[in-house]
C-alpha cells in the first residue's frame, strides 16, 4: 500500500488527462455520459467492448470522437451479412512478377479497431475476429502476425430482434469486458443534440493523447492496489451466479443456466482499477466494483426458461446479486 501513496501524484495526472479527454469528447457528444465513461474505462483497462442499440443513437459518432483525440491508427469496418473472413484480416494474392503469393493486410492491422453492426456478419466472420481479439493475433494461410499494441476492438449491436442480424455466440460475448446498452436521450439532450449536429463543421477536435500518453495511463492501472477483502468480494459476486442459494439467495437458483465465468472475475477488477484511478484513488473500494458489475456481468449470464417466463432480465439478477452480497 506505500508504494501506491508514492504514485498518488501521478494518478491524480493521469486522471485529470482523462477528463481532459471527457471534455474534448463533450464537444460533439451531448448525452450518453454513461457510454463514454465505460468508453474509458474500456479503453485504458486494454480490453473489448460491446455497445448494442438502436440505429441513430451517436453510437458510431461517439467512438468515432473518441478516435479523434486519440494519435492511434484507426480502422472501421463495417458488418455485413455477405462480408468474409478475408474482407477482415486479409488475404494471399499471386504476385505475377515474383511469380510468389504476396500477404495483403486489411482493417484488422490497426490499433483501433470499430467493428459497426457486428452482430450482421455471419459466424466465419465471427471467428477470425475472435482469434485476434483473443489472442491478439491473425493467421492469414499458414502465417501467423502479431497485432500492434494496443490492439483494441469497440463493437456495435443492433438488437437481436432486429431483421437481418445473427446472435453472437456466447464465447465471443465472454471476451468483451463491458457491454453498454444506449438509451434515446431525453427531451433537453435531444434538443441539445440537434444544435451541435448544425454546428459540427465548425467544432474541431484536439489530439489529447499520444500512444505515450496512453501506454503511461495503462501501466498505472495495473498498479492500482486490491485489497483481499476486494478479491474475496468480487469471488463472491462471480460464484454467486453459479451457486446463489449459497448466498441465501433463492430466487436465483433456477433462473441461471450458464454462469459467469473468471474471465468476468478479471474484467471487474481490472474495469474497478480504472474506476478508481479516473477517482483519483490509487486503490479499488466496494464501490468501484458495484458501479461497473452490471456492465461487466450481464452479458455473461445466460438465462433459464423459468427466468425469461418470469421477465427477469440480467440486469435485475446482477443487481439482485450486489445487494445480497455482503462486503467483506
Amino acid at each position: 500500500m506505500t508504494k501506491n501513496l508514492d504514485i498518488q501524484n501521478d494518478i491524480i495526472n493521469a486522471s485529470n488527462k482523462i477528463k481532459e479527454l471527457k471534455n474534448e469528447i463533450a464537444k460533439k457528444i451531448v448525452w450518453q455520459s454513461e457510454m463514454i465513461d465505460s468508453l474509458l474505462i474500456w479503453f485504458f483497462a486494454q480490453w473489448h467492448i460491446l455497445v448494442e442499440g438502436v440505429p441513430w443513437l451517436a453510437k458510431t459518432l461517439t467512438i468515432d470522437t473518441l478516435s479523434k483525440t486519440l494519435d492511434l491508427w484507426f480502422s472501421r469496418i463495417q458488418f455485413t451479412p455477405d462480408l468474409l473472413p478475408s474482407d477482415l484480416i486479409g488475404t494471399e494474392i499471386y504476385n505475377s512478377k515474383t511469380m510468389d503469393f504476396d500477404i495483403k493486410k486489411w482493417p484488422i492491422f490497426n490499433n483501433f479497431i470499430l467493428a459497426d453492426e457486428i452482430n450482421r456478419a455471419p459466424s466465419k466472420v465471427q471467428s477470425a475476429l475472435l482469434e485476434a481479439m483473443s489472442e491478439k493475433q491473425v493467421t492469414i494461410w499458414k502465417d501467423s502476425f502479431i497485432l500492434d499494441k494496443p490492439f483494441i476492438v469497440l463493437a456495435t449491436q443492433n438488437p437481436i430482434e432486429q431483421t437481418g442480424t445473427y446472435k453472437l455466440p456466447e464465447a465471443q460475448l465472454d471476451r468483451f469486458m463491458l457491454k453498454v446498452n444506449v438509451d434515446y436521450p431525453s427531451y433537453d439532450e435531444e434538443k441539445e443534440m440537434y444544435k451541435k449536429i448544425l454546428w459540427s463543421d465548425n467544432e474541431n477536435l484536439n489530439k489529447i493523447m499520444d500512444k505515450k500518453d496512453i501506454f503511461l495511463i495503462q501501466d498505472l492501472v495495473k498498479k492500482v492496489f486490491i485489497s483481499e477483502s476486494i478479491y474475496d468480494y468480487v469471488t463472491n459476486i462471480i460464484d454467486a451466479t453459479r451457486n446463489p442459494s449459497k448466498y441465501n439467495i433463492w430466487e436465483l437458483e433456477t433462473y441461471i443456466s450458464y454462469w459467469a465465468s473468471p474471465r468476468a472475475w478479471l474484467s471487474l477488477l481490472n474495469a474497478s482499477r480504472v474506476v478508481a484511478l479516473m477517482n483519483e484513488r490509487s486503490f479499488v473500494i466496494p464501490e468501484d466494483i458495484k458501479k461497473i458489475a452490471i456492465l461487466v456481468l450481464s452479458h455473461r449470464i445466460v438465462l433459464s426458461y423459468e427466468a425469461m417466463a418470469s421477465e427477469k432480465t440480467e440486469k435485475e439478477i446482477i443487481k439482485n446479486i450486489i445487494e445480497k452480497i455482503n462486503i467483506v
